[in-house]
């Protein structure tokens, strides 16, 4: 198990699904944690708690991941409040499905606002603060790589948007022995994409081990690349979606 004992990390979109299992896998293998929710103070505060039962110190803070402001604050407060920044998990993201014709440009500039503007200011932020051997992880989608259903123009413009700008990081930070990687989810089992949906059985059918992925495999392949083993990985993206591009 890799560890990360004396390293901060933060995880955007942290109260739930795949960003509450990142953030308590990271804090299992030894890294402080600060992470950011939009709306469940509650819910964020428990997965603070699981992370201080480890032993770890753990920040939360409200964030809108559309709003510039709020997005350099929070990187801003998680180094103030722990002290340092060695790990950005930009997993906050929206999904809005539907006809390409239908979407009204206010969900556009939304998606893009969150998924992409918000991914990219983070990083900049972090940019800022980060020791030397920082890692960048970004949270894409299997839609990035292949698209089996209709509907998801816009989630997939916004998720693959996240492979160039990781790309680009990963060049532009590799000095400072930074590394920045997108990982891949496929359909995972959380509350937002339950295993027991109304699509959830079309959705195991697009991929190989016919199954739903469980948000501690996502967290698993996080917490590599975040470790000492990820230090040659960059610029990668990183499929962990079942096979659902095979």
């Amino acid at each position: 198990m890799n560890s990360l004992h004396g390293k901060v990390a933060l995880v955007t979109g942290g109260s739930r699904g795949i960003g509450a299992a990142t953030a308590l896998r990271l804090a299992r293998d030894g890294a402080d944690v600060a992470l950011s929710y939009q709306q469940d103070k509650g819910q964020a505060e428990r997965v603070a708690g699981g992370i201080e039962e480890l032993g770890r110190r753990a920040w939360t803070v409200r964030a809108d991941m559309a709003e510039a402001t709020d997005v350099t604050a929070m990187v801003d407060g998680a180094v103030a409040e722990l002290g340092r920044l060695d790990i950005l998990v930009n997993n906050a993201g929206l999904g809005v499905l539907g006809p390409v014709e239908e979407l009204p440009l206010a969900d556009v500039d939304r998606v893009f606002a969150v998924n992409v503007r918000g991914a990219y200011l983070a990083a900049q932020a972090a940019a800022r603060h980060l020791a030397d051997g920082g890692r960048l992880i970004h949270i894409g989608s299997c839609v990035t790589q292949r698209v089996p259903f209709p509907g998801a123009s816009l989630y997939a413009a916004s998720k693959s948007a996240l492979t160039g700008l990781s790309k680009a990081l990963a060049r532009e930070l590799a000095a400072r022995g930074t590394t920045s990687n997108v990982v891949h989810p496929g359909p995972i089992d959380t509350d937002m994409n339950p295993a027991d949906g109304p699509d959830a059985a079309a959705q195991r059918g697009f991929t190989a081990l016919g199954r739903h992925g469980q948000p501690d495999e996502i967290a698993a392949t996080v917490a590599h690349l975040a470790g000492d083993g990820g230090r040659y990985v960059t610029g990668a993206s990183i499929a962990v979606d079942g096979g659902h591009a095979a």
